[in-house]
């Protein structure tokens, strides 16, 4: 990874790209630190010293610290996440709609939905946390300070979506997902420190703390195996003569990795099983039965959540492979290339061929990405390590850095084959 980033550090363009990506992280982070005008800290402090902590945590891990704080960036990117999964399905449910999205503008297209479908969700959670949960937080209870609140909050989402799109399109890519890792590695040397600081008070157990660095370098190790994970479908190109020359019979293999999806599964599933905690600030009642039935701070809320949040990993994993791989398209186009797979015709043996290897890799990179993020999550809710960068953080973390760096490679291979071609 090092030499990756030393090489790419030499390619003057590759350098713009990564300074830019940089500053615009380094934006994210001053943003994070300012906070909604009229608010009052203490009351703030107070919800979360008060019992409701375990129902809060998620958002302020993802939000790197911006949503206890309640600053401009507190919804961070989910509203947008929330719409892209909202969009997906509709498209799948649709054929309508997936015929627009399939068109030659289709992708700019579906962009321009989702960021209104972005701001409508923001607006409706911002509004959610300022006449409902946060609302005894508001200094003035007029009507004009709750919507300068509402408004700042949605601007706030709305300023992150843009930040993401612009990191993706001048950066080194990938900038919704680099915005939530840059929040929640922002939170590591805090909690850090926290845990220091308890293990020299005496309440937390040094078996404690070994047991989780244990349990953090299995999930680094899992994710990187599975996101490497690929079989490889041999393919053979036939024979064929143009003129006097002959072109094809070589031999090549399709590169099928174990995990397509990367960690946009547990991104989704996490945003997904926030929405009852999400309702729970519109109706503040409400959130004493949402922590105890669906999250892990509760019991049998943290069984329920990790059943669902397992079943939801399964299902996007499924979901966002059959979005980037389609084995009749793929058979099509070998069809018509002159390629085939050895021993299965060309057509459609093929594509059922690829869709069932698809299905077993499939299902081992899903059971496998759901179980690392899991046990963790069991673990710590049976110990007294208040540790929040568990195991989907951790997760995500690893398969951002892994994802960002497989962008910076494809850039730097593409550059060098320019400069061979010249």
């Amino acid at each position: 990874m090092f030499e990756t980033l030393k090489n790419a550090w030499k390619i003057p363009d590759l350098r713009k790209k990564i300074i830019f990506t940089l500053m615009m992280m380094l934006v994210y982070r001053l943003g994070a630190v300012i906070p909604v005008p009229g608010i009052d800290r203490s009351v703030i402090d107070s919800m979360f010293s008060g019992g409701t902590g375990g129902l809060l945590d998620f958002f302020d891990l993802m939000s790197g610290g911006a949503f206890k704080d309640f600053t401009i960036f507190a919804l961070n990117i989910y509203p947008y996440i929330t719409s892209s999964i909202i969009l997906q399905l509709l498209s799948i449910a649709i054929p309508k709609l997936e015929e627009i999205f399939k068109r030659e503008d289709g992708k700019k297209k579906m962009a321009q939905w989702t960021r209104y479908i972005t701001v409508v969700l923001a607006l409706i959670q911002a509004t959610a946390y300022s006449v409902g949960f946060f609302n005894s937080a508001i200094i003035d209870q007029s009507f004009l300070s709750i919507m300068t609140v509402i408004i700042v909050l949605t601007a706030g989402t709305a300023f992150l979506m843009w930040l993401g799109e612009l990191i993706t399109e001048k950066g080194v890519g990938n900038g919704i997902s680099l915005i939530i890792f840059t929040g929640i590695i922002s939170r590591y040397p805090v909690d850090v420190g926290t845990v220091v600081y308890k293990l020299g008070a005496g309440s937390v157990n040094i078996i404690e703390v070994l047991l989780f660095l244990v349990f953090a370098f299995v999930i680094v190790v899992g994710v990187i195996a599975i996101q490497q994970g690929e079989r490889k479908v041999p393919v053979q190109y036939a024979k064929r003569v143009v003129g006097r020359k002959m072109y094809g019979g070589q031999s090549t293999h399709i590169p099928m990795k174990v995990l397509m999806a990367g960690v946009m599964p547990v991104i989704f599933s996490s945003t997904l099983l926030a929405i009852p905690q999400t309702l729970a600030f519109f109706f503040p009642g409400m959130a004493e039965g949402v922590q105890k039935y669906f999250s892990v701070a509760g019991s049998p809320g943290v069984y329920i959540y990790t059943i669902l949040n397992i079943l939801l990993i399964i299902f996007f994993t499924y979901f966002y492979t059959a979005v980037q791989f389609n084995p009749f398209e793929y058979s099509n186009t070998l069809k018509e290339n002159g390629g085939f797979i050895p021993g299965i015709r060309p057509g459609r043996s093929t594509a059922e061929y690829l869709n069932k290897v698809l299905n077993r890799i499939t299902i081992a990179g899903a059971i496998a990405l759901a179980v690392i993020a899991t046990i963790p999550t069991l673990i710590f809710s049976f110990t007294n390590l208040q540790i929040n960068f568990g195991g989907t953080s951790l997760l995500i973390v690893v398969g951002v850095a892994l994802e960002t760096m497989k962008q910076i490679e494809a850039q730097m291979l593409m550059r060098h084959y320019k400069g061979f071609l010249k």
